[in-house]
């Protein structure tokens, strides 16, 4: 079945409810939290039976408390939702760099690795703090020229430096 734009439904939108479990999931482990952590955190807001029936897609959310979630996680809502069908990572890269213009990094997680690239980043990023007079420690806002200028120091794209991000967990919401 095809909708008005010529897009292939799921009438019952089963394979749309995985993909916004899956999703969820990711998002989950990025912030380093299993299910019972988060309802604990939450104060049992969010149960880890009913967050996981979400995660497996048996469960339908609805859009408050994705919300309400999203802002538990703190991140955008539309980070909770699975990215456009056919658009790839890459594609969802591009569109994260051009809305929001640069990220924010954990600092904390940076500093507990110890590879080349993690420590070049490292020297990178406390110079933005000397110049920023930014130091709090966690977390680091980088605007999108940083991104640029992280891509020229590991000698990528930016839509690969901004992957790279992600993949090495240092990219928060």
């Amino acid at each position: 079945m095809l909708n008005e734009d010529g897009i292939g439904e799921d009438p019952s939108g089963e394979a749309y409810g995985k993909a916004v479990g899956e999703r969820l999931r990711h998002i989950r482990r990025q912030k380093r939290l299993s299910l019972q952590e988060v309802e604990a955190v939450s104060a049992q807001e969010f149960k880890a039976s009913v967050l996981g029936a979400y995660e497996r897609g048996e469960r339908a959310i609805s859009v408050p408390r994705l919300q309400r979630l999203a802002q538990f996680y703190k991140v955008p809502v539309d980070q909770l939702l699975p990215s456009v069908e056919g658009e790839s990572e890459e594609d969802e890269a591009l569109r994260r760099i051009a809305d929001n213009g640069g990220a924010k990094i954990d600092l904390t997680r940076l500093e507990q690795m110890n590879d080349t690239e993690s420590q070049m980043l490292s020297r990178y990023l406390r110079m933005i703090q000397v110049q920023r007079q930014d130091f709090n420690g966690r977390v680091l806002t980088i605007r999108r020229d940083d991104i640029k200028a992280i891509a020229c120091i590991l000698g990528v794209s930016e839509v690969t430096a901004d992957l790279r991000l992600d993949e090495m967990g240092l990219r928060l919401g």
